[in-house]
């Protein structure tokens, strides 16, 4: 089964306008376009006064929580349509783990609405109470120092950014339906869907676009649990990923260098199995972390009624040193000792790399068919993360190709 999605960058439609922003955005449901479309975006008290119809996305106790939270002009948040500055946020990853991605739309605002002098900014989300709720003039200043946090495709605690890439604008009362420019969405068969069920969406530009969604671009099902992926592993919902290394403890470029900064624990654990010689070719170790990606990076990732709660690293060394070519037959005898630990050690399912390709100088060629042969066998959901430096031709992707006995 091949499923293939285009990966358009955010805001490639439209170039930079008002203060150097190319748009603000609204996050919604896809029943809400209709009613949005004809009655523009509005304010959640006004929504429960009016009695209007609508499918919520955000948590009961999230939305009852900016109901008491007052802006500087006295009026609660619930006042207020609010909308993101990045809509790739902590917030959005948190709906998603919620709903699915068919389900949810994105809504590309004119930057114009930040001309209003009567709306207000707040640095971070406008939930907590640690993000100051200001004027337009001051919020823009702040957050335009702060563009590193609010940017990132990565947020954490640590350095604050997960509540920074939650920036808010706070739009009095309501939006009018000509201030949308575009619509996002995960995927071409919700645009099609969408073109086909809401009217009105002729004149605004209906955009797929996975990446935004946290989705992979594409997907290759070989088997009923193995799959290849073209994306971002470190968003996988796999609950062990795999992190190609050496063994002398350097983690300089590629997925172990992400994985440095993503995962600082990991990180100690890694090089303290170098120091002790312990890490070697055929040999991988597993780091069995006690928190999980979903909690790292949704918004009040306790408050959710089912979370993942824990991700678990798989060290896999591909090659002795760093400078060296990826050792293939290392990488056999690493294969097989997933074979024969996998239930063991208590692995539920495994996200990993193309082991060897990109920075190891392997050919996908070579080492796809090793990696599926092995994997294949596993009695748990795999998927492969193809190599991300240039594009594998179709054919050798095909199960004919990658596992000819099946």
């Amino acid at each position: 089964m091949y499923m293939q999605t285009t990966n358009q960058p955010i805001g490639s439609a439209y170039k930079p306008l008002a203060f150097g922003y190319r748009g603000l955005f609204y996050i919604t449901h896809v029943n809400n376009l209709r009613s949005i479309l004809r009655c523009g975006i509005l304010c959640h008290e006004r929504i429960i006064r009016e009695q209007i119809q609508f499918t919520p996305v955000y948590d009961e106790t999230i939305v009852a929580g900016r109901r008491d939270r007052k802006a500087p002009n006295g009026n609660s948040l619930w006042a207020f349509a609010n909308l993101y500055f990045q809509p790739r946020n902590a917030m959005l990853y948190r709906v998603l783990l919620e709903k699915s991605s068919e389900e949810i739309a994105i809504l590309c605002i004119k930057p114009e609405i930040l001309n209003r002098e009567d709306i207000y900014i707040t640095v971070g989300g406008a939930g907590s109470e640690r993000s100051p709720i200001v004027s337009r003039d001051a919020g823009l200043r702040i957050l335009s120092k702060l563009r590193q946090f609010i940017n990132r495709e990565w947020w954490s605690d640590v350095d604050d950014s997960k509540r920074l890439s939650m920036a808010e604008c706070l739009v009095p009362d309501s939006l009018s339906p000509d201030m949308i420019t575009t619509i996002y969405v995960a995927s071409h068969e919700v645009r099609e869907k969408l073109h086909k069920d809401v009217g009105g969406l002729n004149s605004i530009e209906i955009i797929p676009d996975p990446y935004m969604f946290f989705k992979p671009e594409f997907q290759v099902q070989l088997t009923e649990r193995l799959s290849l992926v073209k994306g971002d592993m470190f968003f996988s919902k796999m609950h062990t990923l795999t992190i190609s290394v050496n063994c002398v403890g350097v983690m300089g470029k590629g997925v172990a260098s992400r994985a440095k900064y993503l995962f600082p624990a990991a990180y100690v654990y890694y090089q303290e199995l170098c120091r002790k010689r312990k890490l070697q070719l055929g040999k991988p170790y597993l780091y069995k972390r006690e928190n999980s990606v979903e909690v790292q990076l949704a918004d009040e990732p306790f408050s959710l009624p089912q979370v993942n709660m824990e991700t678990w690293y798989l060290l896999f060394p591909t090659k002795y040193h760093w400078r060296n070519r990826a050792d293939l037959e290392g990488i056999r005898q690493g294969l097989q000792w997933i074979q024969q630990n996998y239930q063991k050690e208590g692995i539920h399912s495994l996200a990993l790399p193309a082991l060897g390709c990109g920075l190891g100088w392997l050919q996908w060629q070579e080492v796809g068919p090793v990696l599926c042969r092995y994997l294949s066998a596993l009695n748990i959901p795999v998927q492969i993360y193809l190599p991300t430096e240039k594009d594998i031709p179709e054919e050798y992707l095909a199960k004919e190709f990658l596992l000819p006995q099946q």
